[in-house]
């Protein structure tokens, strides 16, 4: 009988061993895209007001500032934005950083008293006279600028129509006030456009009277005034003039 030769066992190939003999050729995942300019400004509006609030407050960078200040509003029906937006307004209008030009605007379009009164203090006196101007003020702020150092400023307070009648009464006393707001104040309560609660505006006029910087057209027309006080009130002040000659 032949004797077979035995064969050589080859060993199992395992399905779970993977083969490294061959380089690794796939390509690795690709790293997640750097976030976009629209995204950064989204996380920026949504970050708490207190840390943009306080960024803004301090920020030495115009453009910066001036950009959040000439940003349009967002719609009011959108309350949490819309008041988030106002308090940034009075951050970026109480830093000196923000341009003039920037703080004239906001002065002369903003109705919101907390931005107001940061500008109402402002020491630009052309950010002091674009509030005074404005229509929107309160009475009390206005108020404010009726008393101000700037005679520019206390003329164009005078005239803005949310004047408080207190304030036009003291401002008819002010000897700081020159003859065209005197003339001004003097027509309340007689001119049709002018009119006003007839003793208040007879008040007015009598102060005018009164005041030293007072014109003399001014006085002729006051001593024929429909108001007994205001006539008797010129002829005080001319008697006052007579005798200081």
């Amino acid at each position: 009988m032949t004797e077979e030769t035995p064969q050589p066992v080859q060993p199992e190939q395992s399905a779970s061993v993977p083969d490294t003999s061959a380089p690794d050729t796939s390509v690795p995942d690709a790293p997640a895209q750097n976030t976009s300019a629209q995204d950064a400004h989204d996380a920026a509006e949504h970050e708490p007001l207190t840390v943009t609030y306080e960024r803004l407050r301090h920020s030495d960078d115009p453009a910066e500032l001036g950009e959040f200040a000439r940003r349009p509003l967002p719609d009011r029906g959108d309350a949490a934005a819309f008041s988030r937006a106002t308090a940034l307004l009075e951050a970026v209008a109480g830093n000196l950083h923000t341009d003039v030009a920037d703080r004239v605007f906001l002065a002369e379009t903003m109705p919101f008293p907390n931005v107001l009164v940061k500008l109402s203090v402002d020491p630009d006196p052309s950010v002091r006279e674009a509030v005074a101007r404005n229509k929107a003020d309160k009475n009390w702020l206005v108020g404010r600028l009726t008393k101000d150092d700037v005679d520019e400023i206390r003329d164009v307070a005078l005239r803005n129509p949310n004047t408080s009648w207190k304030m036009r009464m003291e401002g008819a006393e002010d000897t700081r006030n020159g003859a065209d707001i005197l003339d001004y104040l003097s027509r309340f309560g007689v001119d049709d456009d002018m009119s006003g609660p007839a003793v208040l505006t007879s008040m007015i006029r009598r102060a005018v009277a009164l005041n030293p910087n007072t014109g003399a057209d001014t006085l002729a027309r006051l001593a024929d005034d429909p108001s007994e006080e205001v006539r008797h009130a010129v002829e005080r002040r001319n008697a006052t003039n007579d005798n200081g000659r």
